[in-house]
């Protein structure tokens, strides 16, 4: 692996849990935790802007999903669900019973998985350009050309050697952002480069072979329809994401007790890296 970025005020430990060594990233002190989860083709780095604006008054973990960044990457595992019991034990490794909850992308999928299957040890949860488990087919139909995109990156060959070729990734991370200007060449390199390892390609491709082949479609049946959220949760949503397009977040009223939406005009997929600012405000109001 490439060395680890450097952040002032942070610093990297590794827990294993489930036989798998994770790597978190840590800042601040004190019992009032919030931790971190990132998307692809992301890892922990993705907060680097994030946990400083929090560790005045939480202690901030950002953890490295299995199968990015730091941390293990098994041949195995990928399911969401199994994802989600990965962070649970991680954070019973840790001694941590109850903790406020960040995510994006994948992160933010695997947030939503975890508010619902252990309410008890979350109390708040924020968001990030995701989509939420309730997305009905007649809403996901006439979008679902948008995410062909997911074909390419789970075909066993050419997934793997395109994350590994170095030029996907910065096309991914630029394309996918409406305020393009904040990906310099050393930022792209800290997320391309980790997927340089055959481990770590290959781990990305089941991330989305997985959930394209074994996830889906119970989920378009209504695997999570019956199922609540109880955690009070606000969902910031870059408004113009190529992929999950605000129409796509319908419809969560009846399964949430406590949710609201918020859509930011002109920010793309990657929020936390578009819009650090505005992410670090929200987090601080809504977490406080």
């Amino acid at each position: 692996m490439t060395e680890l970025p450097q952040v002032d005020g942070v610093s990297h430990r590794w827990v294993r849990a489930r036989g798998v060594n994770f790597h978190l990233a840590e800042a601040g002190e004190g019992d009032d935790v919030v931790l971190c989860l990132h998307g692809w083709p992301q890892h922990w780095y993705e907060w680097r802007h994030l946990m400083p604006a929090l560790a005045d008054r939480h202690r901030v973990l950002a953890l490295d999903l299995r199968g990015f960044g730091w941390s293990d990457a098994p041949r195995d595992g990928y399911e969401k669900e199994n994802m989600a019991d990965d962070v649970l034990a991680v954070l019973d490794e840790l001694g941590l019973e109850r903790v406020k909850l960040v995510g994006h992308d994948w992160g933010g999928w695997i947030g939503f998985l975890l508010g619902i299957k252990a309410a008890d040890r979350f109390s708040r949860y924020l968001a990030l350009n995701v989509l939420h488990p309730w997305v009905t087919p007649r809403n996901f139909v006439p979008h679902a050309w948008r995410f062909l995109y997911q074909w390419v990156i789970l075909s066993p060959g050419l997934g793997y050697r395109l994350h590994r070729g170095g030029r996907f990734i910065p096309k991914v991370l630029v394309g996918g952002s409406a305020v393009k200007e904040v990906w310099d060449e050393e930022t792209i390199h800290a997320f391309s480069d980790s997927f340089m390892t055959s481990d770590h390609a290959r781990a990305a491709v089941q991330m989305y072979r997985v959930f394209n082949i074994k996830e889906v479609w119970p989920i378009m049946r209504g695997r999570y329809f019956g199922q609540r959220l109880t955690v009070p949760t606000f969902l910031l949503h870059g408004a113009d994401d190529l992929a999950l397009r605000p129409e796509l977040l319908a419809g969560y009223e009846s399964h949430a007790d406590e949710m609201k939406v918020e859509l930011v005009p002109g920010c793309g997929h990657f929020i936390a890296d578009e819009r650090p600012d505005l992410v670090a405000e929200r987090a601080r109001e809504f977490l406080a």
